[in-house]
């Protein structure tokens, strides 16, 4: 079901989204709002790449 790679995308927006929230709560609220753009985008890259090996695999089957 999950695999390595999807695994450290999660890994990555967890890592994101703590540190984003340790810039918050330690008054760099900029830092912390720029840090927090990133949890979105690293979610659309993996989703992007999920789609592009499950195109990629259903090519193969063909």
């Amino acid at each position: 079901m999950f695999k390595l790679s999807d695994l450290f995308i999660l890994l990555a927006v967890a890592v994101s989204f703590a540190v984003s929230g340790f810039f918050w709560f330690n008054g760099f609220y900029q830092h912390a709002l720029f840090t927090a753009i990133w949890v979105p985008s690293i979610l659309a890259f993996g989703i992007y790449f999920k789609l592009a090996s499950l195109a990629a695999r259903e090519e193969d089957d063909e």
